[in-house]
């Protein structure tokens, strides 16, 4: 599926998908009539010659609030297969991150370069950095890729955590075991654990971020105060229906696994996943839909208001890691530096920007640019840029409507240590301290 053609047809496909919507929720589905065994999960024969698969994201105890599975009803069953031998990981890097230091300085890239001809999604990943220890399920990953061609005759799956995708430039047509999705840049898709999947590209080239998430699977964020509704709405999230390929040809199968790359040649595509019901399953969500809540009197709110999605850990309120974006919405807050203040945080950001401008950085070349990315770790000083500082401070405080750029945030609540390739990387921008020179004294006694 590559070249002009295998565009065409990659578009044509996704125009036609249909969905489920609803995050978290009980869905089945089956491709042929008859397919999805009815009274029970595992009969002694399962319909039409199929066999019966249970994927686990979660351990079998935990709470039914919290657990995570599927049955998958497949042509043939995963377990044949021949052996998994290690493969070359490229710019794949997995946590735990020894190759540099954490860093308290505050770094910021430019985009990817452009990928050598016939650069797939998995050859086009490149780790920027993270925290945790993948063997422990904690911590999480920051990488990017930049792709210029479909994953043809190759699946990918990831052993060590659920991947968050972030289109930024390029739509994505991800083919999963559980059925097809069309991920555009401003959408979000969710591959959770274990889940294989296979990337077409819908344009050109595609450009994007991704989010590792080692621990716990990411949910929604309890709403507290805000009530019953807001934020990212469940029913906006879309589940892909049972898609499936009956295909006997030979199929690279890469398993990211602890941190290393294992490829088995299969004599068939793994996609071959007739029927399903549970909830351990991919998902997309257009961050456009976000229901932003905000102050309405006087101040910034805190970030936090501005969370999609959210990875618990053992401690109440402190997230392994948290997706937040910065949509388009309306300033009204009086007598108020509106853009976000200065702050020093105790969790580490990482921000991407999708499309646009962000409001408390300028913009343009050696700026804070789409595809581009910062990093602020734990007690990192950071805040609005001089020249957006000035700006605001002398703005008049009428009704604003910030529509011209989306960004988004994964903060987590380890510092993030950069990989080696990203702290020598030529798109390492060296001045980035320089964006707050000029920040004069103003005080008068």
């Amino acid at each position: 599926m590559g070249g002009t053609s295998g565009i065409e047809q990659a578009r044509k496909t996704a125009e036609a998908l249909a969905h489920f919507p609803g995050f978290g929720n009980e869905h089945s589905s089956e491709a042929v009539p008859g397919a999805l065994p009815h009274g029970r999960n595992s009969p002694q024969r399962a319909p039409l010659g199929l066999y019966a698969e249970q994927l686990s994201g979660s351990a079998f105890t935990e709470p039914r609030a919290h657990n995570r599975r599927s049955w998958l009803y497949r042509i043939r069953p995963s377990a044949a297969h021949p052996p998994f031998v290690r493969i070359d990981n490229g710019a794949v890097r997995t946590a735990p991150f020894t190759e540099s230091v954490p860093d308290p300085n505050r770094l910021r890239w430019d985009p990817l370069p452009e990928p050598a001809p016939g650069t797939d999604f998995l050859a086009g990943l490149w780790t920027l950095g993270g925290n945790g220890d993948v063997t422990q399920r904690t911590g999480m990953a920051v990488h990017l890729y930049h792709a210029n061609t479909a994953m043809t005759d190759r699946v990918f799956s990831d052993s060590d955590g659920e991947l968050l995708i972030v289109p930024e430039r390029g739509g994505l047509l991800l083919r999963t075991e559980l059925g097809l999705l069309r991920a555009d840049p401003g959408h979000i898709a969710l591959i959770p654990r274990g889940v294989r999947f296979r990337v077409e590209l819908l344009d050109d080239s595609a450009r994007g971020y991704v989010c590792e998430n080692y621990g716990q699977p990411f949910t929604l964020p309890d709403l507290g105060p805000i009530g019953a509704n807001g934020l990212a709405n469940a029913r906006d999230f879309l589940a892909p229906v049972a898609a499936y390929e009956d295909e006997d040809r030979p199929v690279q199968v890469i398993n990211k696994f602890c941190g290393n790359l294992w490829s088995a040649t299969y004599d068939h595509s793994p996609l071959d996943v007739v029927a399903w019901h549970g909830n351990h399953t991919p998902y997309v969500y257009d961050l456009h839909r976000f229901n932003v809540i905000g102050s309405i009197s006087y101040d910034h709110p805190d970030p936090s208001i501005f969370t999609v999605l959210t990875s618990p850990s053992d401690t109440p309120g402190l997230a392994g890691v948290d997706f937040v974006v910065f949509a388009p919405r309306w300033l009204v807050g009086e007598d108020t530096f509106r853009p976000p203040y200065f702050h020093r945080n105790v969790m580490s950001e990482y921000m991407g920007l999708i499309e646009g401008a962000y409001d408390a950085k300028t913009a343009g070349k050696g700026g804070f640019v789409p595809g581009g990315g910062s990093l602020h770790n734990m007690m990192s000083a950071h805040g609005p840029d001089r020249e957006t500082f000035d700006r605001a401070s002398a703005a008049e405080l009428k009704p604003q409507k910030i529509d011209d750029g989306l960004a988004f945030m994964f903060e987590t609540r380890w510092p993030v240590t950069a990989t080696g390739q990203a702290v020598s990387a030529d798109h390492l921008q060296r001045g980035y301290d320089d964006v707050w020179q000029g920040l004069e004294r103003n005080f008068r006694p």
